[in-house]
């Protein structure tokens, strides 16, 4: 069962369990699969779910920071829910250690001399970590690595 395959059984099961708050975010992931497909004009491959699902995370990230800032708690609490909900659909996350171990081999491969080897590393590191680790936080440890070379 793919993942698409499996968003769709999960919805069925929210509409039979009256799960309301859990069906309109399934519902949300299938409709930004949905125009996706529209504009790649074929079907997606659990990579391609996988990235809509982790710009659906980030997205609520993003909303959740904005929402601190002006106090709105219930929205967070909301959105903070969703991202679990969210969660579910994604390959097991990879641990810190993991993450700089793998960094740390693409470091020995490429042996980067300057800042500007920063989307070699990028390039090289992202099949492996992508949708598995938050890239925004590889990007910030690849930078402090460059910075202290």
């Amino acid at each position: 069962m793919n993942l698409t395959e499996k968003i769709n059984e999960d919805i069925k099961n929210a509409m039979k369990n009256k799960e309301q708050f859990k069906l309109g975010t399934i519902r949300g992931i299938k409709s930004a699969i949905q125009l996706a497909t529209i504009e790649k004009k074929h079907d997606l491959s659990d990579e391609d779910v996988i990235d809509i699902i982790s710009k659906q995370i980030k997205m609520r990230k993003d909303s959740i920071a904005e929402f601190q800032k002006a106090g709105r708690e219930d929205l967070v609490k909301q959105h903070e829910e969703e991202i679990n909900i969210l969660n579910e659909y994604m390959p097991t996350q990879l641990s810190t250690e993991e993450v700089e171990k793998i960094i740390e081999e693409a470091f020995n491969k490429i042996k980067p001399t300057s800042m500007k080897d920063m989307g070699t590393i990028m390039k090289t590191i992202n099949p492996q970590v992508r949708g598995k680790y938050d890239m925004k936080e590889i990007s910030n440890i690849i930078k402090n690595k460059l910075n202290n070379l």
